[in-house]
């Protein structure tokens, strides 16, 4: 069959699509990929071929304004403001995503298409190719869950009020795609076969049940099919600096924030480069999309700086790891036995960092704007020092690395 996964988001929003695409292929399928433009170099190390969504949605997130809605600084009516000129652009760029998603749809007329939330377009083709859609989720609380408001409240309000959150966004999301119904000009399509197909297309949440058990009320369309995750360093070959490093120290720390930025990258780095140096505790610290920056004056002995790294590569060569709390980088720093301290950014990282916490497997985080000397350096001295987080990490670990949902997940698929 012709499958098309199709994603909107930052990286961690691509990487279950890709071990996805991975699997499929490997079963002898074509599989297309069809994600912002800035991915297309991941969809072709997994020889997958690539068409592009655009760059605006990326563009929008890395612009200042991007920044300040979503990290750290500035006061909370600056937050506001940015928060409403982002909204404005979004809509915008909305309706060329949708736009580009019907056509490449169109173009190549896929038996199977594989999408997240923020990519609308196969709901709606959903209407007219029942059963032929899968909605993927690498976060949790879409669906309603007893004792949880949806992701996008973050908050337990008690069972009637959590309900509402999930009607309210779902309503929402029938709302927005209504909207792009009418922009495509689609006349075979009405609202309530769009609110048909929410509901009864298939969903599968790429989360371990160690971290997500699946509720026995959910209805049989939707499954948790654990973390699915591909081999990211095989294109890649690390330097003889830091294979040198890792050889030297045997506790080393990684510090990354991913795909996340923030208009204080200096300032925060210096604040972790600080606290490491005055306790002698070795870190390799990821800049990747520019959260964290190399400072020009540090201890070259106790810290190296790295600009892209396969975490699959690094994790089982480190202790622990601070991190923004995406789910991959969460079930991965997991799943190699790394203890977690998560400094929060966004959505769902909020919901990461208090598992890490209920479960033992590290301190609990707090998010990117409130970072402080003070309360970092006591974190990471007891995120360094307590020996239980890495003893309940390793147990989860075990549980987790016998998890092998490969075969569920393609029944799913095709069912």
């Amino acid at each position: 069959m012709k499958i098309l996964l199709t994603s909107i988001g930052t990286r961690g929003d691509m990487e279950p699509f890709l071990a996805i695409g991975e699997l499929l292929k490997a079963r002898g399928h074509e599989v297309i990929c069809a994600f912002p433009e800035q991915f297309q170099k991941l969809s072709e190390e997994s020889e997958m071929p690539f068409f592009s969504l655009g760059p605006e949605f990326i563009h929008m997130l890395e612009s200042e304004t991007g920044k300040l809605a979503l990290g750290s600084g500035g006061s909370a009516f600056k937050k506001f403001m940015a928060f409403v000129k982002l909204a404005g652009q979004q809509k915008t760029i909305n309706e060329g995503l949708v736009q580009k998603q019907f056509e490449i749809v169109e173009q190549e007329q896929p038996d199977i298409i594989i999408h997240n939330g923020k990519a609308m377009y196969p709901v709606i083709w959903e209407v007219s190719h029942p059963g032929k859609t899968v909605f993927v989720s690498p976060v949790p609380y879409l669906h309603f869950i007893k004792g949880h408001a949806h992701i996008g409240f973050n908050k337990n309000f008690g069972n009637t009020i959590n309900k509402l959150t999930y009607k309210l966004a779902d309503w929402g999301l029938l709302q927005a795609i209504q909207s792009s119904v009418r922009q495509l000009k689609i006349k075979t399509v009405n609202k309530q076969q769009t609110k048909n197909a929410l509901k009864e297309h298939k969903v599968i949440y790429t989360i371990s049940p160690q971290l997500l058990p699946r509720p026995d009320y959910w209805p049989k369309n939707i499954q948790v099919l654990g973390y699915h995750e591909r081999n990211k360093a095989r294109e890649w070959k690390p330097g003889e600096e830091l294979k040198a490093f890792l050889n030297r120290h045997s506790k080393v720390l990684l510090i990354t924030f991913g795909s996340m930025t923030n208009p204080y990258p200096e300032e925060k780095t210096k604040l972790f480069v600080d606290i490491l140096q005055r306790h002698n505790i070795p870190a390799v610290i990821n800049t990747s999309a520019g959260g964290l920056v190399e400072l020009k004056n540090y201890d070259k002995q106790l810290i190296h700086f790295v600009s892209q790294i396969p975490y699959d590569w690094l994790l089982p060569k480190v202790y622990a790891a601070i991190h923004h709390g995406g789910s991959g980088t969460t079930h991965m720093a997991i799943k190699y036995a790394c203890p977690s301290l998560i400094i929060p950014h966004i959505i769902d990282q909020f919901i990461w960092n208090k598992l890490i916490k209920e479960r033992g497997l590290g301190p609990e985080g707090i998010k990117i704007g409130k970072l402080n000397s003070d309360w970092l350096d006591t974190t990471i001295l007891d995120l360094y020092t307590n020996e239980s987080y890495k003893t309940k990490v390793s147990q989860m670990a075990e549980q987790m690395n016998k998890e092998d949902f490969a075969e569920d997940l393609v029944d799913t698929i095709f069912k």
